[in-house]
């Protein structure tokens, strides 16, 4: 499957989903960096004071599970080999699982 494919659906929802990937991945790397949430998403969310106690730990883990989505995406939207894309298959499933890895070990 590539972006040329003929069916025009599964490619937008996987355009749609490398968005929401790099989305995700970019607001968490910089929960992590600012060590803060944006106001507008703490009043968005409701969050609880122990939640709004653990920045690092929540935006790492969001920056993880994004880069883990995107790192899935690539193989169907880039043409590139069997081995390669299996390959990035198997770091996408290593990066879900350094994300739960990293919400586990991580308590700030």
């Amino acid at each position: 499957m590539s972006v040329s494919d003929p069916d025009p659906l599964w490619t937008t929802l996987r355009l749609v989903l490398v968005i929401l990937s790099l989305g995700l991945l970019a607001f968490g790397v910089r929960v992590v960096v600012s060590r803060s949430f944006p106001a507008a998403w703490v009043r968005i969310t409701r969050m609880k004071a122990r939640q709004q106690s653990q920045p690092v730990r929540i935006g790492g883990g969001q920056a993880l599970i994004g880069a883990s989505l995107l790192a899935q995406q690539a193989p169907f939207l880039i043409p590139m080999p069997t081995p390669a894309g299996g390959a990035l298959l198997m770091l996408a499933l290593l990066l879900a699982v350094a994300a739960a890895g990293w919400y586990v070990w991580r308590s700030d």
